[in-house]
């Protein structure tokens, strides 16, 4: 019975520390998950930020956007307005040059009588 005793002591002692060997890996194994845990939150954080960032940078883009945008607007109302009165200039002028070369044509002709 004596060995029988031993032998079961040795294999208990060896089942003990293979359970106090488990129970190491199983406390790192809960640290290295904590660590995750709060990288995840760091990330999370992090993201949270460059959204922030992102969205402020692309609020500021979008008001320089329209602002150019009004600004290109407003010159090319000036530009036609400015092309319409040439326009009705260019109108007069041609006009005028027409009916003088009526006028010359008909005097060269003889249409109408010298006084």
């Amino acid at each position: 019975m004596t060995t029988i005793e031993t032998d079961l002591k040795e294999i208990f002692t060896k089942l003990d520390q293979r359970f106090d060997r488990l129970e190491q890996r199983l406390e790192r194994m809960e640290g290295d998950l904590n660590d995750l845990k709060v990288s995840q939150v760091e990330i999370k954080g992090d993201i949270k930020a460059l959204d922030e960032k992102l969205s402020g940078q692309i609020k500021s883009v979008d008001e320089k956007l329209s602002g150019q945008v009004k600004t290109l607007d407003e010159k090319t109302t000036g530009i036609g307005k400015r092309l319409e009165n040439q326009e009705f200039t260019n109108r007069g002028i041609l006009t005028a040059v027409i009916i003088a070369l009526i006028g010359g044509a008909a005097k060269f002709f003889g249409i109408f009588p010298n006084p």
